[in-house]
């Protein structure tokens, strides 16, 4: 049987799949990540023990599947810096997570320098601590002799595949796919090429860099697993490719620990007039693909805090229960910017709120306003992105994916809010699924992307009920409730 195996590192777990050729899962093995918050607004993750648990994870899936895959896709959190040395393999401090803030102020004053038009001209993106670029440059200024350890060559830096790539060929490898390249500011996502002027702006020295590859293909051989690793995504545009949104207009949006909306654009870098970001596609063959996207910080994580923050839930699955246990939010409105906010608004200095509170106010109303929190940062997201590409390409559906989609009450609510289908697959791992298609393309699996769209089979349509007058209503609200975050 032909398999494929995709390792999936994201923000709150590592995973490993294993797909079979049809794109049905056989199986899975995942272990949940700790979390370091130093100070407020800085968050941590141990190098180490993403490699260590995304090692364990690939080995138990495998065993569970019974069959040895053909190839290995990786997909992994973007923008997230790991540091480290080239001769021992070890890093030389706690990964800086992409929800890390320590930054803003370096981000601040670049902004006050008249700098980010240019800097969003080369790589389609804002200048924000949510990308690599400046925590590299954190990193090294902060370790003590580490920037001219970097100029000598002796240190690598990488996003979390580049990590991963680096330890599953046995430090052989050290090299990234455009999408995740895409996401550093350090990349022309015009030229598919690392920008001399950027890294001089941020002073990062190219020797720290990793090549930048198609996102399919042969990069390396997975030393334990003997089987090429051939195919490399960061998570986001390893959904939209999941999804099979392979066309221009077509759309997704994941729900994770935060959630991206991503349009394809096809080979045109669509530039954003409405604080969206213009970034790489996967790429299969010679042809550079773009997408438009909007991130939003704060999604699924908002039901871990209300798990482990507020302690209304027990677990996770428990929260549409208890929000189905009222009818409404009774007024309340909740802004989770718990690490500020991100598109169309992008103010790291932003703070969560929750508006409306009266005595009548229970946890259940809570539990359901931050449900419908992520769909008002969603819908946010998709109407900024409307009014970029313009009426005659609106989109007309939202394909979705990530845990939360699981959830029919925040899908229906999303449906009402946007006026449009929101469609969930069959599959809802697409992130996991976009990396092992691609690793499947990159071996010869598959002939050619043109095979991915048979493999996506719809689950279920969530159709708008709500009419559009309350929706606009509540859209309204939310408008409101976030310019009274804003105003501080």
């Amino acid at each position: 049987m032909d398999a494929l195996l995709a390792l999936d590192q994201g923000t709150s777990s590592s995973r490993a799949l294993v797909f079979d050729r049809s794109g049905r899962l056989l199986a899975v093995a995942q272990r949940e990540l700790t979390q370091y918050f130093p100070q407020p607004g800085w968050v941590e993750h141990d190098a180490a023990q993403i490699w260590a648990d995304q090692l364990a994870c690939a080995r138990e899936a495998v065993a569970k599947a019974g069959v040895k895959p053909t190839s290995i896709g990786i997909t992994n959190q973007r923008e997230t810096v790991v540091l480290w040395d080239r001769q021992t393999g070890e890093p030389l401090h706690r990964a800086l997570v992409w929800q890390d803030r320590r930054t803003a102020a370096f981000c601040d004053a670049l902004k006050q320098q008249g700098l980010e038009p240019r800097i969003r001209e080369l790589t389609g993106l804002v200048i924000d601590p949510y990308f690599s670029a400046t925590k590299l440059r954190w990193l090294l200024d902060y370790l003590p002799g580490a920037r001219q350890r970097a100029e000598r060559g002796e240190l690598a830096f990488g996003t979390v595949d580049s990590w991963l790539l680096w330890q599953l060929t046995g430090g052989a490898v050290h090299a990234t796919d455009v999408t995740n390249a895409s996401r550093t500011l350090l990349f022309d996502i015009h030229r598919g090429d690392w920008s001399g002027e950027l890294l001089d702006l941020f002073g990062i020295p190219r020797a720290l860099l990793p090549e930048v590859r198609p996102s399919a293909g042969v990069f390396g051989k997975a030393v334990e697993f003997g089987i090429p690793i051939a195919g490399i995504a960061g998570d986001q545009q390893a959904a939209l490719f999941g999804q099979a949104a392979l066309q221009p207009g077509q759309a997704k949006n994941t729900y994770g620990t935060g959630c991206f909306l991503l349009m394809h654009t096809g080979a045109r870098a669509h530039p954003s007039t409405q604080g969206l970001i213009t970034t790489r596609a996967a790429q299969v063959g010679g042809d550079a693909q773009f997408a438009l996207e909007g991130s939003v910080f704060v999604g699924g994580a908002v039901v871990q805090w209300l798990r482990d923050g507020l302690r209304a839930i027990g677990g996770s699955g428990e929260v549409q229960a208890l929000a189905e246990s009222v009818p409404d939010a009774g007024g309340l409105m909740f802004v989770p910017a718990f690490a500020g906010l991100g598109a169309p608004y992008w103010r790291p200095d932003a703070r969560g709120a929750l508006l409306g509170l009266t005595r009548g106010t229970t946890q259940a109303h809570i539990a359901r306003a931050a449900l419908e929190s992520i769909a008002f940062q969603s819908a946010a997201v998709l109407t900024a992105m409307n009014a970029d590409v313009g009426a005659a390409e609106r989109l007309t559906e939202l394909r979705v994916d990530g845990g939360a989609s699981a959830n029919d009450l925040l899908m229906q609510f999303q449906a009402d809010l946007l006026g449009i289908p929101v469609l969930r697959p069959q599959v809802i791992e697409t992130t996991a699924l976009g990396a092992a298609l691609l690793a499947g393309i990159g071996a010869g699996l598959y002939a050619s992307a043109g095979e991915i769209g048979a493999i996506w089979q719809l689950d279920r349509a969530f159709e708008p009920r709500m009419s559009r007058d309350e929706a606009a209503a509540r859209l309204a609200a939310w408008d409101h409730a976030v310019r009274q975050v804003l105003a501080g």
